[in-house]
């Protein structure tokens, strides 16, 4: 059901919106959570180490369709504020158009160039074959991957932030049930966890993309909506660029972490591989509520209601820090526990590296939460620059720390210490771009 997000109590009307996100990413992060419990548990350390290298690079595509998603989702949110029905229809078909040609050129561009960026990490000979197998399916997954990013956006953008999750919650528990079964009872290894995820991310993607159709049928426009538009397309590429690039760079970032971290072997390598997909769950999570506020914030904007952005910012801190407090506790408390699920018990190195990881960054959640609250408002009101400015302040800092870190303490442990550097700066000046933000649209 589409909901106008301009109206109602802010703090309850964000809960309402943002739960379901919340809920629906936690299950999408089920979709690799799986690929690597499955391989380390039913296949080995090094499988779980070639599927954790991979999906570092797997994250450069995952950026592109995130960008599309951002770009559609903010300008279709702000059309749906100003009740523009027709462009609003326009403006989902032209994203549709622009996301499917970027998506064939990135298809092509990672046939070629998955081998090459596999060897310019760094990535040992034990698990480069189960990379590159990994990622060869992958890539051929993409638009599954586009197109359910688009769909999501524009539920999202409606206010509708229930259906995604109905869609995740079947096929992420599908997923970890064809993951066992083709690895586990027909052996098919690191190309089973790979195929699973492909069969179950395409179901999920035609079912959304047809629900969106059908929500979009419903919406009378009282014009015949053109096809391709131009000026919307710009509109789009305003957002979507800077959200492209922003995680595009943080992919690569994380891409040269990755290739420090392979210097220190396969154990290393498993036990990041392990630690950072929890990470993930939890960073991933918060990004998708920024990404609430983001049309929270766009929908109000384009009502011209600029009062309630900052509202929405107060309402989005009480949030996102509720929901801190236990991840960091049990990451603390519980984390060995938690690593066991990908790991076997024999594997020690690999459980401390984990344990270590999981310790130094799990308490600054608090941190880096604050600063998606506040990237969330600057995207909602197409301030990408300043967006822009923060994030990748945060990603220079941790590289060029990791390499600093790990150097001078001749171990993994100084490459963790480089994320919470990065997290606390970057916040302090996304907070401050939030400030000198609102102020303008205020007066």
């Amino acid at each position: 059901m589409n909901k106008d997000l301009t109206v109602g109590k802010p703090e309850k009307v964000l809960w309402q919106f943002c739960l379901p996100l919340f809920g629906s990413i936690v299950f999408q992060q089920l979709y690799n959570i799986a690929d690597s419990l499955v391989a380390g548990k039913f296949i080995g350390e090094n499988a779980l180490a070639a599927v954790g290298n991979s999906y570092e690079i797997t994250l450069i595509f995952i950026a592109f369709a995130f960008g599309c998603n951002m770009g559609c989702s903010v300008i279709v949110s702000q059309l749906f504020g100003a009740k523009k029905y027709g462009a609003l229809k326009t403006a989902v078909t032209t994203a549709c158009i622009f996301s499917a040609v970027l998506c064939a050129l990135l298809m092509f561009a990672g046939i070629l160039g998955c081998d090459p960026l596999l060897r310019l990490i760094r990535t040992p000979e034990e698990v480069f074959a189960d990379s590159r197998l990994y990622l060869d399916i992958y890539v051929w997954g993409l638009p599954f991957v586009f197109f359910y990013n688009i769909a999501t956006g524009i539920f999202s953008a409606l206010g509708d932030s229930r259906t995604p999750f109905y869609f995740l919650a079947v096929s992420s528990t599908s997923n970890i049930a064809v993951d066992i079964l083709f690895v586990k009872f027909f052996g098919m290894g690191v190309a089973g966890v790979a195929w699973a995820t492909f069969l179950c991310q395409g179901a999920s993607c035609f079912l959304a993309v047809l629900a969106v159709w059908k929500r979009l049928k419903k919406i009378q426009s009282g014009e015949k909506a053109a096809l391709f538009d131009r000026e919307l397309l710009k509109k789009i590429l305003v957002i979507a660029i800077p959200s492209i690039l922003q995680q595009s760079f943080v992919s690569v970032g994380n891409i040269l972490i990755q290739s420090v971290i392979n210097g220190f072997g396969a154990s290393v390598m498993a036990g990041y591989s392990a630690a950072v997909k929890l990470n993930n769950l939890v960073i991933t999570s918060f990004t998708t509520i920024g990404n609430g506020i983001s049309n929270f914030s766009a929908q109000n904007l384009g009502a011209g209601r600029i009062g309630r952005i900052r509202e929405c910012f107060r309402a989005g801190l009480k949030m996102i820090w509720c929901l801190c407090l236990p991840f960091c506790l049990i990451y603390v408390f519980c984390g060995r526990y938690l690593l066991l699920l990908f790991l076997k018990q024999e594997s020690e190195a690999a459980l401390l590296t984990g344990q270590q990881f999981l310790w130094i960054l799990s308490p600054f959640y608090f941190v880096v939460s604050s600063k998606l609250v506040a990237d969330g408002i600057l995207r909602g009101a197409s301030a990408m620059g300043k967006f822009m400015a923060a994030t990748f302040l945060d990603l220079v800092l941790r590289v060029i720390l990791a390499f600093v870190l790990s150097d001078m303490t001749n171990s993994a442990l100084g490459i963790w210490c480089a994320w919470p550097v990065g997290w606390t700066i970057a916040m302090a000046l996304s907070v401050f771009f939030y400030t000198k933000e609102y102020k303008k649209l205020a007066n």
